[in-house]
């Protein structure tokens, strides 16, 4: 755990840093600085408007009586995506866009659902039932 950590906060910025140097030497600082702030705002808009759109189908849902569980997972997913796009880096940005279209963000649901599975197999999650 403390390697993901170390690798999440140390390698990830350093990766980063890089990129927008690379990018800065071939477009100019400002053209870089431009992008990464273009890339925020698209960001920003999208995850507004993705979390708007989910928060309708979780009302449409409960008011039909139905558990809205695949829009509450879609929900957490757009506020990491929110998140990741609040790092500066174009790295993280374009991971964070990609979470917040729903083709890839099914995709990315589908491989956190085998993970998550894969996890009560190998009893690093134990899940507990009440029942009234």
């Amino acid at each position: 755990m403390l390697l993901r950590l170390f690798l999440a906060f140390t390698l990830i910025p350093v990766i980063e840093l890089y990129i927008l140097v690379k990018i800065g030497s071939v477009v100019g600082a400002l053209n870089t600085i431009l992008l990464v702030i273009l890339t925020g705002f698209a960001g920003a808009w999208l995850a507004r408007l993705q979390g708007f759109q989910t928060m309708m189908r979780i009302r449409t849902n409960l008011a039909q009586g139905v558990m809205p569980a695949e829009e509450m997972v879609d929900a957490m997913i757009i506020f990491g995506a929110g998140l990741v796009l609040l790092t500066p880096g174009l790295l993280t940005d374009i991971f964070g866009l990609l979470l917040l279209f729903p083709p890839t963000r099914g995709r990315f649901k589908a491989w956190l659902r085998r993970k998550f599975e894969d996890w009560i197999r190998q009893d690093r999650v134990h899940i507990t039932y009440y029942h009234h």
